[in-house]
């Protein structure tokens, strides 16, 4: 079903909206202008950002479960893990792709599956990929975590989410996975380098994000913001 939307967008530029707190402090009215993807639970600031995303990506199973009802309500094009079948099923505007066995490192056919690559940011490039965008802005990722305990263990935040643009992201004792940013920088690396062989660019927008692995651009520049 996905097969359609292969090169929809060839040549064209996207936005990967991350969800780091430094969203908070960037003038975000040039999303309205541009191809967005939004992740996980971006639908928090959809009010406070004044955008709506044109594709949606989540694979951790953990926040399809918490975020199922709001993200049945998204009206753009979804790209969710098969590991929650029993909530999603295809539709117009649903594509459930094969994470648990990924036929690659990095998919550039998402109709045969999807890597996950321990960030949901590597699967959102690989459907930038396969949509055939030619550059993909990263905003928002912060690459920067305040956590206990080692890297994919469950966890449980204490209080408000510091981790994340709304303080109610994983508050309070939510369940989430921790994070493993090195394994994540892996993944960046093999994105990298395949965009790069084929002609295309990463560039890394985030206001003061830990990541070194993209090229670093300030976003005023690039979306004409007033400074």
């Amino acid at each position: 079903m996905v097969k359609y939307l292969k090169n929809r967008h060839l040549g064209e530029r996207v936005i990967i909206i991350c969800n780091g707190p430094s969203l908070n402090n960037m003038d975000l009215s040039f999303l309205k202008n541009n191809i967005c993807i939004g992740l996980n639970k971006i639908y928090l600031g959809f009010k406070k950002f004044e955008f709506y995303p044109k594709y949606f990506v989540s694979v951790n199973e953990k926040v399809l479960r918490q975020s199922k009802d709001e993200i049945k309500k998204l009206s753009c094009v979804k790209f969710l893990s098969n590991r929650c079948q029993d909530i999603f099923e295809n539709n117009a505007l649903t594509h459930i792709i094969n994470t648990d066995t990924p036929p690659e490192r990095f998919c550039k056919d998402i109709s045969c599956g999807l890597e996950e690559g321990w960030t949901v940011t590597f699967a959102a490039l690989q459907v930038a990929y396969y949509l055939g965008f030619e550059e993909v802005i990263l905003i928002g990722m912060d690459h920067n975590f305040d956590f206990q305990g080692k890297p994919n263990a469950e966890s449980k935040m204490k209080g408000d989410d510091p981790n994340h643009f709304h303080s109610g992201y994983f508050a309070n004792g939510v369940k989430w996975d921790n994070p493993d940013l090195k394994k994540s920088e892996e993944s960046y690396y093999i994105a990298k380098n395949i965009y790069e062989l084929d002609g295309r660019r990463i560039i890394d927008a985030t206001i003061n994000g830990k990541c070194n692995v993209f090229e670093k651009v300030d976003y005023k520049n690039i979306f004409g913001v007033v400074k």
